[in-house]
């Protein structure tokens, strides 16, 4: 999963800002004013201090190369005095999510809902972009002990991972492997949702508990690995592996996280006898 759906070519982008630093008005001179004999818009050099960055840089995102991120991209659309819609479309450029207004979504909409009804052997549930759990299904109730009681932070995947001793806890290298997949995202949705109160304490209460979190965090790490094996111990079927799949539904901006087993292995029949008790 990650945090941008395609990236289009650089050069698509360094046109753009070439376009728009052109098209911006010069700063003032300490005079006032603006010198008369130079080209229309800003140069590279004043569009590098309005923005933060060198305009060594300024020049390679023209040329094409690198990709800038979240943060930059802000810069510069504050520089270039960029319209919200200029914006979103620079981010898009860029292979970012623009940031956006107010909270994290929290609806389930008819399409999650489903996907959860079609695959109802099949463990999965849904997320919103903080990863707190929203909707699931009974088969993943069963494989994970997901409580339908669970309330508060209890129901956030972030929290129970870096807080808690899960019942069924993970139990394999690759749980160092999801939980930075869940940090990555988190700090991308922290970018694109800067105004969410509730966010913004759950990620400063995790840095503040968690050792692991907050190492992770200063990483600052933008990576989605790919699928993986996980280990669970269950307390009735036993030791199984399955495979998670974690997919982004642009509809509402949530997660689906689904689990399998190869068919006709150990670990099929065990992940299915969850469901028996």
């Amino acid at each position: 999963m990650r945090d941008h759906y395609w990236v289009i070519s650089g050069n698509e982008l360094g046109a753009a800002l070439r376009r728009w630093r052109e098209r911006a008005s010069p700063p003032p001179t300490r005079f006032g004013s603006v010198a008369g004999s130079r080209t229309p818009g800003m140069r590279r050099d004043e569009l590098a201090e309005a923005a933060g960055v060198s305009a060594e840089y300024i020049k390679r995102l023209e040329q094409g190369n690198g990709r800038p991120s979240a943060q930059v991209l802000n810069a510069l659309a504050r520089a270039l005095r960029l319209s919200h819609p200029e914006y979103e479309y620079l981010c898009l450029l860029a292979g970012h999510l623009p940031a956006r207004v107010g909270r994290v979504p929290h609806e389930v909409g008819p399409g999650p809902r489903h996907l959860l009804d079609r695959l109802g052997d099949v463990p999965i549930c849904v997320l919103d972009a903080a990863w707190t759990l929203l909707a699931w299904n009974a088969a993943c109730e069963a494989m994970c002990g997901v409580s339908m009681n669970a309330d508060g932070r209890r129901r956030n995947l972030a929290w129970r991972a870096f807080t808690e001793v899960a019942e069924h806890a993970w139990q394999s290298a690759a749980e160092r492997r999801f939980r930075q997949t869940i940090v990555a995202d988190l700090r991308a949705t922290v970018l694109r949702y800067p105004d969410d109160g509730w966010l913004a304490d759950l990620v400063a209460d995790l840095r503040a508990v968690s050792e692991p979190f907050a190492a992770m965090w200063e990483l600052r790490v933008d990576h989605r690995d790919p699928p993986h094996r996980l280990t669970t111990h269950h307390p009735v079927a036993g030791e199984f592996t399955v495979d998670y799949d974690i997919m982004t539904l642009h509809e509402g901006d949530l997660r689906a996280v689904v689990y399998t087993a190869e068919p006709g292995t150990t670990d099929a029949v065990r992940l299915a006898a969850t469901r028996l008790n």
